[in-house]
């Protein structure tokens, strides 16, 4: 008998797959900007100074609509320090990350790397240090088409076409003592609530993002959501939540439970919109922007790198945040990628923070070569592969404890259909640490089916890593043995491993 069944039927629909869920994050953070995306005396570099090697990796990444820019820098961030000509732009000091900017890239030089990647812009506004007035100023400099004085600023500035940004979040994570300017639930709900009415007014096509609780283990989540939404419930569209997930103390269990902790998260944050729904009897239902994700050690950071306490001096793009990810942190991000899929209905849109250097999938060196980190393969396979409707597909596995979640599957799962395409997916992740699963699909209700590509993140190296001096040891491998008889898909998952299979339907 096998292991694990799970039963892929299409009439079980979560909802479309958003293709803002497969999002980024960009912030002005350590050398994600400056030595990451910018760096014109690179040899890729283009004309723009932006290095080719990395918009090839981003274009592979599959990245939808990336926030910019911040994150923290964004609470002491004055956007017209990034525009007009680079030799009049300020330096300043971030407070933030306890850095020099320099201004050097800023709204319309972002935007152009956009235009090379394929992605669109998710903007931020300082609620920290600032207020409605310029983020009011900023929406009207970006997204008004001429005839005022900060749109026809825009267009001397050489951007005759407004940016047209469509999503705007209202601050960044406002619920936190470290984040500059932060503000208790009662005084940041009536900001955003403000701040969105005013900009709605400029322009009323736009979406914004109410900051949600920062974390899941805040002593104010859940009262914070219910009191921030009870002001702005009317004027915003998004509650944002961020989850960073890390293994402690060797604790691979609860780590690879990752997934779970993240799905209650999602659920209670759910509870906490719906009821200020009925309070205010409203026929509008708040969705989830899920705008940081990823895994981060903070509490293990790599030598040298920013742990929340200040460095000894100011530095422009210093060496912070730069984890690199092993062979079971790309299992875990695998599995978190499965959780926002299974969640699509109300989570509609998420930003994998961050993109480059910065807890990211992708690293450079200076003047040297960029390369994939082990988080990058599920994620540009998820964002490729994943079309059409999400489906939740049962899942019969064992479980195992976990610290603080009790009894976990061992094995989580979701698909996609895409019937006009003739085309479905599943992605699998075994949790498990004592070995691997025998997996069983019943995929009959699709009709005649058969295997089109089937990969697999594992290896016998659970702390296997791709790095500067071995940039390709670790990758996803054809998955084999994957094959569909009698409207039964069957494969073989090892322990603490990731697969993706790709199904054609006739």
């Amino acid at each position: 008998m096998t292991d694990v069944t799970i039963t892929l039927d299409p009439s079980s629909r979560i909802g479309a797959v958003p293709r803002r869920l497969f999002g980024g994050f960009v912030e002005h953070l350590g050398r994600h900007i400056y030595d990451g995306i910018h760096e014109p005396g690179h040899p890729s570099a283009d004309a723009d100074g932006f290095r080719q090697d990395v918009i090839e990796l981003v274009r592979e990444l599959g990245v939808s609509t990336i926030r910019y820019p911040g994150g923290n820098f964004v609470s002491g961030y004055r956007w017209e320090d990034g525009v007009g000509p680079r030799e009049d732009r300020p330096t300043r000091l971030d407070l933030a990350w306890h850095s020099i900017e320099t201004n050097e890239v800023g709204l319309h030089e972002f935007s152009t790397w956009l235009e090379k990647v394929g992605s669109d812009l998710m903007l931020a506004v300082n609620l920290g240090t600032r207020g409605i007035e310029e983020a009011v100023d900023l929406l009207e400099y970006a997204n008004v088409p001429g005839g005022t004085t900060l749109s026809e600023r825009r267009r001397d500035n050489g951007r005759d076409e407004p940016f047209a940004v469509e999503m705007w979040c209202l601050g960044n994570e406002m619920d936190g003592p470290w984040q500059l300017g932060h503000l208790d639930a009662d005084s940041y709900g009536r900001l955003a609530s403000r701040t969105a009415h005013a900009m709605k007014l400029v322009d009323p096509a736009i979406t914004t993002v109410a900051c949600g609780s920062s974390s899941r283990d805040m002593d104010t989540f859940g009262t914070w959501e219910r009191t921030v939404l009870g002001h702005a419930y009317d004027n915003v569209d998004y509650l944002s939540c961020h989850a960073y997930y890390e293994e402690r103390d060797g604790d691979r269990a609860a780590f690879l439970a990752s997934g779970e902790h993240m799905a209650r998260f999602i659920d209670e944050i759910i509870v906490a919109a719906d009821h200020v729904k009925a309070l205010k009897r409203s026929d509008k239902t708040i969705q989830i922007s899920f705008d940081e994700w990823n895994v981060w050690y903070m509490n293990r950071p790599a030598p040298g790198s920013f742990s929340g306490t200040a460095v000894d001096e100011f530095a422009h793009a210093p060496r912070l945040l730069e984890d690199q990810y092993t062979v079971l942190d790309g299992v875990v991000f695998g599995s978190l990628l499965i959780t926002l899929l299974r969640h699509c209905d109300r989570v509609t849109s998420a930003s994998l923070a961050q993109l480059v250097n910065v807890i990211a999938p992708i690293m450079t060196e200076p003047g040297g070569p960029a390369w994939r980190q082990t988080t990058f393969y599920p994620f540009a396979l998820t964002s490729r592969l994943a079309r059409g409707v999400a489906l939740r597909v049962p899942v019969s596995s064992g479980t195992f404890s976990a610290a603080k979640l009790g009894e976990v599957a061992d094995v989580d799962a979701v698909a996609t259909w895409d019937q006009d395409a003739g085309a479905a997916s599943v992605f699998v992740v075994n949790r498990a640490l004592d070995g691997s699963r025998d997996v069983s699909v019943d995929v009959s209700g699709l009709g005649a089916v058969a295997v089109e590509e089937a990969h697999l993140l594992a290896d016998g190296d659970l702390d296997a890593a791709n790095t500067l001096d071995d940039p390709e040891r670790v990758s996803t491998v054809a998955l084999e043995g994957a094959t569909v008889a009698d409207g039964i898909l069957t494969f073989t998952l090892p322990a603490v491993s990731w697969a993706a299979v790709s199904l054609t339907l006739s």
